[in-house]
Parts: structure tokens; sequence; C-alpha cells
């Protein structure tokens, strides 16, 4: 299923390289002249992340002597250098690129370029590399490189002429016809799949399909690729596809703190289809100045699908596909494909348990990956997070399944750990919303986005009642401590804080005039009465504590409406 939909999304997508080619990475191009004599090194990166790419050959190579690319290789290959290896096989592989550009030379006297380069090597031009001052960034970025003739608009790795390249090799290796896994038809098969550019794998790239020889899992004889038949054409078309959405500027990926990249993308190139993939990117990117940069676009977006304003159809399919580097090869860790509808319904669904009451002038949204893993580590440092807790939480956004344990806890630990009363506003909403939401999730629980008064659980009546008696506090002395104080023993063990905090309140009752007494008498004792026998409990367990907390946030944002409500009248 995942190479049938990523087959599907490069016959759609329309601007990806034609088969048997692929785009690549080549930060620096060798200029030569027509005799094959150095001229100058042209570096290509365009800034701190990003290399110029090529349209350059497909090539699948692996083993312990694996061979050179066409006319574009990396410094090893094309310089004899290499910083990890010795310099015995550095030669020999800088021996076999040479031999290559000089047997296609030969295949094909006509073309200049080809001969260049085979007389670069064949002159001795490349000792003239060394000498320039750019060698010691090459060295340094282990970069791939290739060859441009003076003067030629195009590298010689882009020629056209070295598609019949690719067809010999073809013919040579792969000249057996089978039925395609992917495509159901009868074409010639691979023997090896093509590499694969993946965060964290090898740099030379990882196999998505691959197997070792003798290693127990060949059938009925058959090597290799045999073992999976991916016809040439499928091959092509899902490495492509692959490559494309792994790309550095792709918008169809994102790459989690333990080295998880996941990639998503919709089956049709519908404006449905295209309005989900950017609102996902917009939900799950890392942004460092605004980790919650137009999630409110995303939410109309995904309402938009859901509510039929945006048409799609059943043949609307949305795609997401987790992955791993595992040394030379890459490991699927999460699949999940869903109808297009049936994705948005489930994006809302996390809006909607989220969603809490906000009293902020800003109203930052709180909803993206990032920012609920922020709230939950000390300084907002995502990189302090459990290593499988964002993968927990993605998979529970787009599952629509519960939230995981572990977020719940850790939100509780922050709370307990940070609760003075410097704390910024965003980081208590934030807070507050994993809480609300992964208690409806996991217990059903009957949890509103203001305060709910026919709510009558202990623990969330303990945190309402806890935040009528600070607020009673701050009316009457102008300032409060009871948070500091009290609130990890009143949310822990409600029994042996919360009498000493009614008698003070009677204290601070005395203090008010009495319209204010009524108020804070009045709410106190409805709150008071829907507890059992009007006993508070000796402990709470963490389910309760949760509940306290959400309890305690909306009962004080309460506050803060009535106060916005009554100096706007």
């Amino acid at each position: 299923m995942i190479l049938k939909a990523l087959y599907d999304y490069y016959n759609r997508s329309g601007n990806l390289p034609p088969a048997g080619w692929a785009k690549k990475e080549i930060e620096f191009l060798i200029v030569i002249d027509k005799n094959g004599n150095f001229v100058t090194i042209e570096q290509r990166r365009i800034d701190k992340k990003h290399v110029q790419s090529f349209i350059v050959p497909k090539e699948a190579r692996s083993g312990s002597a694996p061979k050179p690319y066409l006319f574009n290789d990396t410094i090893e290959y094309t310089l004899c250098y290499s910083k990890k290896y010795p310099i015995a096989k550095s030669r020999a592989k800088n021996k076999a690129f040479a031999k290559r550009c000089l047997d296609v030379s030969h295949r094909h006297p006509g073309n200049i370029s080809f001969k260049a380069v085979a007389d670069f090597y064949q002159n001795g031009e490349m000792e003239k590399v060394y000498n320039e001052d750019i060698w010691q960034d090459m060295k340094k970025s282990n970069g791939n490189v290739s060859f441009l003739l003076q003067g030629a608009l195009n590298i010689v790795a882009e020629d056209k002429a070295l598609q019949s390249e690719l067809s010999i090799n073809h013919a040579n290796k792969n000249s057996n016809i089978g039925v395609c896994l992917v495509t159901g038809g009868k074409n010639p098969l691979i023997r090896l799949s093509a590499k694969i550019h993946l965060p964290g794998a090898n740099p030379t790239g990882a196999s998505l399909v691959s197997f070792q020889t003798n290693s127990g899992y060949d059938s009925w004889g058959k090597d290799q690729c045999g073992n999976a038949p991916i016809s040439q054409n499928a091959e092509a078309a899902y490495t492509s596809a692959l490559n494309k959405l792994l790309a550095r500027d792709s918008r169809n990926k994102f790459v989690l703190n333990n080295n998880r990249t996941f990639l998503f993308w919709a089956s049709n190139d519908s404006e449905a289809s295209r309005k989900a993939e950017v609102g996902l990117f917009a939900l799950l990117e890392n942004n460092n100045d605004d980790p919650d940069k137009n999630i409110a676009k995303v939410k109309e977006i995904f309402k938009s699908i859901y509510s039929g304003m945006v048409k799609t159809t059943m043949d609307d399919k949305f795609y997401f596909l987790g992955l791993a580097p595992n040394a030379a090869r890459i490991a699927v860790v999460y699949w999940n494909e869903c109808l297009l509808e049936d994705f948005a319904k489930k994006l809302l669904k996390h809006f909607d348990d989220m969603e809490i009451v906000d009293t902020r002038k800003d109203k930052k949204s709180y909803y993206g990956l990032y920012n609920i893993l922020s709230v939950i580590t000390l300084n907002r440092d995502i990189s302090k997070v459990q290593p499988n807790l964002p993968e927990a939480i993605l998979k529970s956004i787009v599952q629509g399944t519960p939230y995981p344990y572990s977020l719940y806890v850790s939100c509780l630990k922050r709370i307990r750990a940070e609760r003075k009363e410097h704390i910024e506003e965003d980081v208590r909403i934030g807070r507050a919303a994993i809480l609300k939401a992964y208690l409806i999730r996991k217990y059903n629980d009957n949890l509103t986005i203001m305060v709910n008064r026919e709510n009558n659980i202990v623990g969330y009546l303990c945190g309402r009642l806890f935040a009528v008696l600070e607020k009673e506090q701050l009316a009457a002395n102008g300032s409060t401590n009871i948070s500091e104080r009290y609130l990890n023993s009143a949310s822990a063990t409600p029994s042996a804080v919360f009498p000493t905090l009614l008698n003070l309140s009677i204290h601070h009752e005395e203090k008010l005039q009495k319209p204010a007494q009524v108020f804070y008498s009045k709410l106190k004792g409805e709150i008071i009465d829907k507890l059992t026998e009007g006993e508070f409990p000796s402990h709470l367990s963490l389910e309760d504590q949760g509940r306290f907390m959400v309890g305690y946030y909306q009962q004080r944002q309460e506050f803060y409406t009535k106060k916005e409500n009554n100096n706007n009248e």
C-alpha cells in the first residue's frame, strides 16, 4: 500500500524528474575546458541549509565496493579524498570513477563533455584542484561534486545522452520480466532499489526496499529485490516521490527529536487535498518564533473540508508515513491511511478537545504539536522531552485516540514545579488544555470550554473552590500567596489543606464590602454543598488531580471574564 500510494503521488505531481532521473544536491562543480584542462571550481551553495539541485541519472548501488555514479559523486570518488576511509580505498574508488567516465566517453565518441571529463583524469588535471583556496572548504563539507564544461549551461551529469547508459545498466542486470507488486503489470524488474536521502541515515542514501543476500529472507531461489518484484518504472516513481517529500524545502514533512521523519500527502490534487496538506504542515511545523502560527487558518481549513464547503469524494484519501534511519536501510515506523473527510474530522476533534476558555488579549493559539511539547518542559526546551513522546502525541492527533499518559503526567509535574504567580498565562492555558483533552478522551469527562457547574466530580470541585479562595484573598488584601503555598498539597490531599484555607477565608470576608461578602460566601457554599456530605477527600488520584487543575484554571478565567464584562458595561 505504501509503494502504491507513493507511485500514485508521483503520477499526479507532474513536476518530478522523468523515469531514470532524480534531483540531487551538488555543492561543487569542477569547471573544465573542452580539452579537460582545469579552469576553476564553482560552489553552488544557496545558503547555510540549501544546496542547488540538479537532475542526474538515478542509480542504485550497494555492497562492499559500490560502483561510481555517472559524472557525479562524493568527493571520495571524484577527488580521491576521505576523512573516514584509508587512502588506498579512496584511490580505488577514484580510479573506478575515472574509468567509468572513460568507458562512457568511448561509447559516445562525439560527445565533447564526456571526453573532456575523461581527459581531466587522464591528463592529471585533478591534482590542480588541491591547490585551490576552496579545497579546504570542500574537504570540510564532503558535498557532492560534478563537472561543468566552460561556457555550458548544464552540468555534464545532466546530459540526456546518459539515458542510454541507464538502459545498458538495466539490460545487463534487470533483464527478468515479472509481475510488479505495485502496478500489477508484467514489466522488467529491478535488482536493486535506488537510495533515499533520509535525515539521520547514511549520507549516501538508504534503501526502503532491500534484501540481504543469504540472510534467511530469500525465497524460491530469488535474490535481492526479486523477493519483492518491483518494475523499473514503479521503482523510479516511488523513489522520486519519496525524495521530493523528503527534500529540505518540503512542506509535506517534519522531523521529530528522535530522528523520526513523518511524511504526509493526499491521494488527489484537489482543492481539499492541497488545503489539507497546507493545514497539517502549519499545525506540525516547528516555528521557533511562533510555534502555532496560522493555527486559526488551519482550523478553518479542516472545518471547510469536514462540513462539505470544500468538496471531497470517496476517492480522496490522506496518507501518513513515519520513517526512521537504520544504517543503510529505512525502517517504516508508522503508516496511516484514511479518507480525507475522516482525517479532517480527527483533526477537528483535536481542536475541540483542546479548546478551553481564553481571556488573553492576544489569543495566541496553543494547539500545535511543538507548543504542546514546549509547555511540559523546563524553559520550553523541547529537546528535553521523552524520546518517543512527540511521536505518541502525533499519533493521537491523526488517529483521534487518547493522548499518551506520559504527556498527562509531565503536564502535572510542570504545574507543580512552576506554581508561582509569575508564570506566563499562555503556559497556563496550554497545560490546562492538555489536561482537559486527556481526561475527555481517556475517561469521557464532562469537561467543557468554560466552567461547568453541572460537573460534580470531587477533583474538579476542589479546584474550583481553591480558585475562589485565592480570588477572595486577592480581593481582601490586594495580593495572594495561596497558590504558591498550598496548590500542590490542596490538589493531592484536600482534607489536610482546605479546612485551614476556609478558616482563613473567614478573615478575608470580614475585610470585604457587603456585596462581595455575599458573592464569595454564596459561591463557596454552592461548591461545598456538592461535595459528598460536605467533606473533603483525604487524597485525590492522579486523574482527579488533573481535574483539580482544570477546575482551578476555568474558575480563575471566569473571574477575569466577569471583570471584563463589568468593565465593558
